[in-house]
């Protein structure tokens, strides 16, 4: 089908082309130039500001539109961390940024050092304590926190990794915390469970969203980055 306007011909494919060129452009863009963006975790997003790392990512996604050109795009992870490492830090690392946005993306350590000789996780009841703390200390200046599930100990789809049943203990405590303090959930690990179901048929326990089990791969990181993104279109 062919519409006349004037003496051009534009075909109903170029002008839905268009609607979702602006549709997704407007959706894209509705940060500030003056925001500052903090990723605030543990070697998940310390690894994700090499080249092919999610915050990568997400900085040249932000990169393409002048509207968001100048937006920063932070990371604060450090390797081994737990909930304790990021209120030990938080000043440091994080408010000292002056940030007006912070994902949080913490618990893979908390539940996998408990299963780990010589390390220690963090219990239940103190992994929820401390998320509240964060999560409270950012929202009393202004910051806009968006709190995510931790996502995979295995890829298997199957339950036998070792740790799924306390890992979806914790990711459970981080949608409670994200309600109660009504704010913003990310929630990673029902994405990667949900990518992984139609994308693992044999069943095998890492090499597609990680590379080790817990550590994302180009298509974990892509993932991620992709999720997040989603969240600052908001």
């Amino acid at each position: 089908m062919i519409y006349l306007i004037g003496k051009s011909e534009i075909s109903v494919t170029i002008l839905l082309a268009v609607f979702l060129f602006f549709l997704t452009d407007c959706r894209a863009f509705t940060l500030s130039k003056n925001d500052r963006i903090v990723f605030f975790g543990d070697s998940i997003t310390e690894l994700a500001v090499k080249p092919n790392g999610y915050i990568s990512l997400i900085r040249q996604a932000l990169d393409q539109n002048k509207k968001t050109k100048n937006v920063e795009a932070i990371g604060a992870g450090i390797s081994g961390h737990k909930v304790p490492d990021l209120l030990a830090r938080l000043h440091r690392d994080v408010l000292s940024q002056n940030p007006t946005i912070v994902f949080i993306y913490i618990g893979i350590n908390d539940v996998w050092h408990a299963a780990l000789p010589g390390h220690f996780g963090t219990p239940p009841d103190e992994y929820k304590a401390g998320l509240i703390s964060l999560v409270e200390q950012m929202k009393n200046r202004g910051i806009r926190v968006i709190l995510c599930t931790p996502t995979t100990i295995g890829e298997k789809t199957d339950g036998a990794n070792s740790l799924d049943s306390k890992l979806d203990e914790y990711a459970a405590i981080v949608r409670t915390v994200a309600q109660t303090e009504q704010i913003e959930l990310c929630d990673l690990r029902t994405i990667f469970i949900n990518y992984l179901k139609q994308n693992n048929p044999q069943n095998i326990e890492e090499g597609i969203l990680t590379c080790d089990g817990v550590h994302l791969s180009d298509r974990g990181n892509q993932l991620v980055a992709d999720t997040m993104l989603k969240m600052l279109r908001r």
